[in-house]
């Protein structure tokens, strides 16, 4: 009972993002729930966008709960007139937009001569053309407004290669591209884009598919979480382009 007074007294207190509305992407587990937990907490209202609509459903409650604003979406981050649906459901709901967090990603752990041109497309098309929809959908919404803020969750995979993993390897190092393409372009109409580089993170997304990766050796996702808060409160005329958060034991190169 304390803990729930605690927490309902700290969301009545205007945080720096009161007034800002945040759509993420993969927002029912791992980095994107645990966004959508920091950015609400800080008084951002959070648009949970997740391809499982239970799951979605499940963190926008909690977050309502404790006297957050949250709305699940069920979204198809490469289906296009999903997407647009999805954003303009955002600043009708909440009226207005300004905050994307492209934290959706899926990989296939094979190696290139196993994996199918079906499965190259279908890890292409959540990792790079999401993040390309979305953005180029928000930028539309964003310029009209004067601003926003784009961050796009790249993963170490994007700096380095290891086995069993091309697709993935190249979906990543194309969307650190598009971010930086992306931080050109915006900066011109007041759209701030970062590219975050993300760590080892103790997520389903790696301990349900190698189960026997010890978890002291990952970060914790809200750690990251709140590396992307960070940067999205930078003050107006400054931007981070792109941060690297790793566990304290994971090397950044090689």
């Amino acid at each position: 009972m304390t803990q729930v007074i605690q927490d309902r007294t700290r969301a009545r207190t205007p945080g720096p993002l009161s007034g800002r509305v945040a759509i993420v992407t993969g927002g029912g587990s791992g980095l994107g729930e645990a966004t959508c937990e920091v950015l609400a907490r800080d008084g951002a209202a959070v648009v949970v966008a997740d391809m499982r609509a239970q799951a979605a459903e499940s963190v926008a409650a909690r977050i309502t709960h404790r006297d957050g604003k949250a709305l699940a979406l069920m979204l198809d981050v490469a289906d296009e007139a999903q997407v647009d649906a999805a954003i303009a459901r955002a600043v009708a709901e909440f009226g207005t937009f300004d905050v994307l967090v492209n934290c959706a990603g899926i990989d296939r752990t094979l190696p290139v001569d196993d994996i199918t041109p079906d499965e190259w497309d279908r890890i292409m098309a959540t990792n790079l053309r999401g993040p390309f929809l979305l953005s180029r959908s928000a930028f539309r919404s964003m310029r009209e407004r004067g601003g926003g803020h784009i961050v796009n969750v790249i993963s170490t995979a994007g700096k380095r290669a290891w086995a069993n993993a091309s697709a993935y390897h190249a979906s990543k190092w194309g969307l650190l591209g598009l971010s930086h393409a992306l931080h050109v372009e915006g900066r011109e109409c007041g759209i701030a884009v970062t590219a975050v580089i993300a760590g080892g993170m103790r997520t389903p997304f790696l301990l349900d598919r190698f189960p026997d990766l010890d978890p002291n050796v990952l970060q914790d996702p809200r750690n990251v979480a709140e590396a992307i808060r960070y940067a999205i409160c930078q003050p107006a005329g400054t931007v981070i382009p792109e941060i690297t958060v790793l566990p304290t034991r994971e090397s950044s190169w090689p």
